[in-house]
């Protein structure tokens, strides 16, 4: 609950400076975006026949930009938090979204369908994260162990809707304690490796479709091959359908898809269902 609560107060603070500097630069072709948003599910049951047992889960998030648009450079950039924790009767609180993603996007337009960009990307860890499935727990992620660099360089089309990046691109993984698990390297039996860099292709697509009046589609895909290995491709593929009740109450389904051998050789799966609050700070 600390860290919730330090959360909310950087995303806050920070929410306060970019506002401020909105207002002192209303001419200026930098424009802030951003909000912040609490999902929450809860059961209590007393002296209940039909069997069962309390519940309570709640997910922190927050979504904070601020872009450049101009002519002819373009530069975005984009930071999400989200931090999460359910708990069933009597058993403790367990961390179910646990997350810092940050993407930085420089592109520059020519005369031509599609504009040159360079890119930079950095995942990794809030806080501590454990494998519940055994017993006892074992520690599997902490704050920058394992932590997820990379870096694209290619071309780019885009309209108001859809987003489409291909280039080259480098991953960086990086880890302490954890090594084992993410950064290793299996060639070398003897040794284990805390850094681990792979070059490779990369594509991103993005997509924000508002298909009612209500209600908006949200999709990103990002695919990695590496050079040495075509036939082995990490994926992430977020999609999150908002639908807004009013203007700070919304019902969010969301499915998020990941594979990356490097995290396990089997793909994860993360559903959701939330009824929440959000606030947009501009």
């Amino acid at each position: 609950m600390k860290l919730l609560k330090l959360l909310i107060v950087l995303v806050l603070f920070s929410s306060v400076l970019i506002a401020e500097d909105k207002e002192e630069k209303k001419d200026t072709l930098w424009t802030p975006n951003g909000m912040i948003g609490l999902n929450l599910s809860q059961i209590s049951l007393s002296n209940w026949t039909q069997g069962g047992d309390n519940s309570i889960s709640f997910t922190f998030f927050s979504v904070l930009g601020i872009d450049y648009i101009g002519n002819p450079w373009n530069w975005t950039n984009t930071l999400k938090l989200t931090y999460g924790r359910s708990r069933v009767g009597d058993a403790e609180y367990r961390t179910n979204e646990n997350e810092i993603y940050f993407e930085t996007v420089l592109s520059h337009k020519v005369e031509w369908i599609f504009d040159p960009y360079a890119s930079g990307t950095f995942r990794t860890a809030l806080t501590k994260g454990f494998d519940y499935s055994v017993d006892p727990k074992i520690q599997i992620v902490d704050f920058f162990d394992p932590a997820y660099f990379t870096e694209g360089l290619g071309l780019q089309y885009k309209t108001d809707v859809f987003i489409q990046r291909l280039g080259l691109s480098a991953k960086q993984t990086v880890a302490d304690r954890f090594s084992s698990l993410y950064s290793d390297d299996p060639d070398t039996p003897n040794e284990i490796e805390s850094f681990k860099f792979e070059g490779g292709f990369e594509s991103v697509s993005e997509i924000k479709y508002e298909f009612l009046e209500n209600m908006v589609y949200l999709g990103y895909l990002r695919l990695f091959t590496r050079f040495d290995d075509f036939s082995l491709w990490d994926v992430r593929w977020d999609n999150i359908i908002t639908a807004q009740v009013n203007k700070y109450v919304n019902v969010n389904i969301s499915f998020l898809l990941i594979y990356d051998e490097s995290q396990s050789i089997k793909r994860q799966i993360k559903q959701a269902l939330q009824l929440g609050v959000t606030y947009s700070l501009f």
